[in-house]
């Protein structure tokens, strides 16, 4: 790697800028203790799947039978929830999917960067096109997701009100739209200290919904029948004109099953695999078969089994409890959407957004405003759309399922690129995970008229602002390369035509080292004068989601006071100038506060007479491109320090 140090260095390839270096990958995160790892993965990863019992068994009543099921029903549907659970997380997810961590992280962007660039062998071509494509509506039915799962959580939780007393009954909204619209409210001021009690307050949950489950199976062992996958079979097989409708509510028993994968950076592998088998799926199922139990009891089912479970003592603290834990799903729900808009951002797939760091102390903990109002809009107007968590379920699972889909897709190709496994392996994994993913996503696409069409809409935008929003750079790069001279030429006119030199250091960060950014041509053209010591920054986002100290920047020295410099960034951080001053300290170019400016090229769009992108595709990029946050709020340059020119580009 090249180091500045006055004199001319070896030149920096742009095949090393774009794409930086190979990293390790880490087996798991450092953490004190694995009990306190496994306890706090209880708080943030299972919040969502573990909350699934307050309404998901009850919709698989309420879609298959008239409410009051037969006993072969009732067992038959218990051994799908059963099976879904061991098929879809422990197999799928626990045993398979989280082995392909990109140097620790994981999640479907994580997942779609190791696939295009798995262990530097970037993937080219309409190939490439795929798999980011791919990436793009796996990420963008995670955003639909994100938007109906708070609602129904906390809806569904709120609900076991009028099991307390009917004259609660009107209450029910009004609550559940003020916690949510406190939840979102506090999100600003950070997490830090609330989340210390999630994960004790999730085992709790856990261990409470278990004895309650418990409980009841002990009265009507019978139900333990359900986890024989007989009766799923034989279920299918007698209802197979309504299966697929059936499945739309067994779905709702695995959402959150892309968490265990997407939190697999905060907590590593084994603590996550720990908390499933010895916490939460034992919760789960005994939940689940205790629910069952109570129906094979009751003459007269009633309209909510979970909170049926408790005695009518305890039903208002179990509500209490269950609104607790569903706040807590909804906070990791919205933290990992934070996560997710960062990654997206570094991957050049949405613009970039104002972000707040809520911890002086700890990483990764920030407060993305836009993001957080957008979800906070959508969550509470779908709660009052859809009024009941019943009509809520009705709509809950085509995103969900849809991401299944994406995952086993991305999990083939980075098989393959990451552990190197044959071609008909690879073929035959990926063939039984679709085996099971597929009759989901299909059964789910029944939801459309039902309300599955608000997270699939949601999904849509997101995906076109993703498309548009990548499209468009690439165009813009294109064009700008037509407009500006190379940087040879400005370098030798430079020699031949001294211009007058400012005392200072001139940093103008660009997108392209290659050519001379528009506000130094700016300058020389206004002004003739450049700063004595001028250096062309370019930060480039690689295919891993964090870059060590040693890596972070690659300088090269130029003539006539010139020096560039790449610095690279992995799509999990969020760089800050103090950071960037120190990575390229340690290369030897010091960048002091008091004698540097930094200058941005702030960049308007309009529809030109070449047409590169369609009218409308291009008038949308000018809009996100207008409403990008700066470069310069993102790493956080200090008022009087940067300039930052506005230049109208025609596309």
């Amino acid at each position: 790697m090249a180091v500045y140090d006055g004199a001319v260095s070896a030149p920096l390839s742009p095949e090393a800028h774009a794409q930086g270096r190979t990293g390790r990958t880490p087996t798991e995160p450092s953490a004190p203790g694995a009990s306190a790892l496994t306890l706090g993965a209880l708080g943030v990863v299972f919040g969502d799947i573990g909350t699934s019992p307050l309404y998901a068994f009850r919709a698989c009543i309420r879609l298959t039978t008239d409410g009051t099921p037969t006993p072969a029903e009732v067992l038959g549907i218990l051994s799908l929830i059963v099976w879904a659970l061991v098929l879809v997380v422990s197999v799928k997810y626990l045993a398979l999917v989280v082995r392909a961590d990109n140097q620790g992280e994981g999640g479907v962007l994580a997942l779609a960067a190791l696939a295009l660039g798995g262990h530097g062998q970037r993937v080219g071509g309409p190939r490439r096109g795929l798999l980011l494509a791919l990436g793009m509506t796996g990420a963008a039915l995670l955003y639909g997701d994100g938007a109906i799962t708070p609602a129904i959580s906390v809806l569904s939780a709120v609900e076991g009100l009028g099991i307390v007393t009917d004259r609660l009954d009107p209450w029910v909204l009004p609550i559940t739209v003020l916690l949510l619209a406190g939840l979102f409210g506090l999100q600003s001021r950070g997490t830090g200290r609330i989340s210390r009690l999630f994960g004790p307050a999730m085992a709790l949950w856990f261990i409470v919904i278990g004895a309650l489950g418990a409980a009841t199976i002990v009265r009507e062992p019978g139900v333990l029948a359900a986890l024989d996958p007989r009766w799923a079979v034989r279920f299918m097989a007698e209802h197979a004109s309504g299966a697929l409708t059936t499945l739309t509510g067994v779905v709702l028993a695995v959402t959150g099953a892309e968490a265990l994968y997407a939190d697999l950076g905060h907590f590593g592998r084994r603590p996550i695999q720990r908390g499933w088998y010895a916490v939460v799926l034992p919760g789960l199922l005994l939940n689940y078969l205790g629910q069952g139990a109570l129906l094979l009891q009751a003459q007269t089912p009633g309209d909510h089994p979970f909170y049926d479970l408790a005695p009518s003592v305890l039903r208002l603290p179990l509500v209490v409890l269950a609104t607790l834990a569903t706040v807590i799903a909804s906070q990791a729900l919205i933290t990992g959407a934070f996560s997710l808009t960062q990654q997206a951002v570094h991957l050049r797939l949405l613009p970039r957004l104002g972000v707040i760091h809520t911890s002086r102390f700890t990483r990764g903990r920030i407060y993305l405003p836009a993001v957080n109002w957008t979800l906070a809009a959508l969550s509470i107007g779908i709660v009052i759309g859809f009024r009941t968590s019943n009509a809520l379920a009705a709509a809950y699972g085509i995103a969900v399922t849809g991401t299944m889909v994406v995952t086993s897709l991305l999990f083939a190709h980075a098989a393959r690129a990451r552990f190197g496994w044959p071609r008909m392996i690879v073929g035959l994994v990926t063939s039984l995970l679709l085996a099971i993913d597929l009759p989901f996503f299909v059964a789910n696409l029944d939801k459309l008229d039902s309300g599955g069409w608000v997270p699939l809409g949601i999904a849509t935008t997101i995906f076109v602002t993703m498309d548009t929003w990548q499209r468009g750079w690439r165009a813009l790069e294109r064009r700008l390369s037509t407009l500006h001279p190379s940087l040879d030429a400005v370098l030798d006119g430079l020699e031949r035509h001294p211009a007058i030199r400012l005392p200072g250091t001139a940093v103008y960060l660009t997108s392209n080292l290659r050519t001379p950014p528009l506000a130094l041509l700016s300058d020389l053209l206004v002004r003739g004068a450049l700063h004595e010591r001028v250096v062309l920054l370019s930060m480039a986002t690689v295919d891993r989601p964090r870059v060590s100290a040693d890596e972070r920047v690659e300088v090269e020295a130029l003539r006539c006071g010139f020096v560039r410099g790449a610095v690279h960034v992995g799509f999990t951080e969020n760089l800050r100038l103090d950071d960037l001053v120190a990575a390229c300290a340690m290369r030897g170019l010091p960048l002091r506060p008091d004698e540097s400016w930094y200058l941005v090229s702030r960049l308007a769009v309009l529809p030109g007479a070449d047409r590169a992108l369609p009218r409308w595709r291009t008038r949308f990029f000018g809009v996100l491109l207008r409403n990008a946050s700066s470069l310069v709020d993102s790493l956080q340059i200090p008022d009087g320090r940067f300039v930052e020119l506005r230049i109208r580009v025609d596309l």
